[in-house]
């Protein structure tokens, strides 16, 4: 006589709901260590680079993606900068494009 696999399960077990919800578990652990270890830092950085970007201004020294340093001339409202790498040499850039600032000019003083 051969024993069927249906005779040859075993009875009862752990609940449905539990069984499952224990199979899920690490899958949402996986998932919350990438947001914490690589989606929360990228979106701070995205953060803080756009700050940095809304906050340029005329006379900032600045270095582009590209590696071109100069100082900021002229702010456009379109998402442009004005660059002056050499004197009397300008370059349009975006402004997405800046790296970093190298020097910040500090704003006017306000007279009353």
């Amino acid at each position: 006589m051969f024993v069927t696999p249906a005779f040859a399960q075993a009875a009862g077990g752990a609940p449905g709901g539990i069984a499952a919800f224990g199979q899920f578990l690490p899958i949402v652990l996986i998932f919350a260590i990438m947001y914490f270890l690589m989606i929360r830092p990228q979106q701070k950085k995205a953060k803080e680079h756009k700050l940095m970007v809304e906050q340029l201004r005329r006379g900032d020294q600045v270095i582009t993606q590209g590696g071109i340093i100069g100082k900021v001339s002229h702010v456009k409202e379109d998402g442009e900068l004005e660059i002056e790498i050499a004197p009397n040499v300008k370059v349009r850039v975006v402004k997405s494009t800046i790296v970093q600032v190298l020097s910040k000019t500090e704003p006017a003083a306000q007279s009353n």
